[in-house]
């Protein structure tokens, strides 16, 4: 039997490295480029009934879970858009869970796999884009009351990504899917 712990955080809680190498960023932009493939994947030949299961007690649903993962990597590319052609701009936090309870939250997860394909289109191409110095760029988080690095912000959707396909993939295992 998994704990919470394992349960809400799968591959580990998300790392915050105060400095970064080059080969770890590319390992990271790595993880984006291939997210859209492996959260496919993931979620291949699921039901209704089971994308409507939530990976944990008290958790999201396997579509919620997606859904938000289009939202989350949409603002991320604004962040890093912001971060790339202002001096450390704040970025506006937003509320997950009530997000997750929105209408569009109940759509086919089709709708947020090919936005998320996408997305990340864009995203690495942005990424692989910059100069190693503009990694060093930052944005100020008012949730965190800090300023992240721009491969700071890099290292966070690496996480994000196989975080959220990791829970996915943990409760299919549970469930013998």
């Amino acid at each position: 039997m998994e704990s919470l712990e394992q349960l809400r955080y799968p591959i580990g809680r998300m790392p915050n490295p105060t400095a970064f190498s080059q080969e770890e960023v590319q390992s990271w932009i790595a993880d984006i480029e291939k997210l859209p493939r492996q959260l496919r994947d993931a979620v291949q030949n699921m039901t209704p009934e089971q994308l409507n299961t939530p990976y944990r007690s008290g958790g999201w649903t396997v579509r919620q879970v997606v859904h938000h993962v289009a939202d989350s990597h949409m603002n991320a590319i604004i962040r890093l858009k912001l971060g790339l052609t202002e001096d450390n701009p704040t970025i506006k936090p937003y509320e997950e869970q009530l997000w997750a309870e929105l209408p569009d939250y109940k759509l086919d997860i089709e709708v947020s796999l090919q936005l998320i394909e996408r997305l990340h289109q864009r995203f690495v191409a942005i990424l692989r884009g910059m100069s190693w110095t503009e990694f060093s760029r930052t944005v100020f988080h008012p949730g965190l009351n800090d300023s992240i690095k721009l491969g700071g912000l890099t290292n966070m959707y690496s996480w994000h990504g196989r975080h959220h396909t990791a829970h996915i993939i943990n409760l299919k295992t549970q469930m013998g899917w």
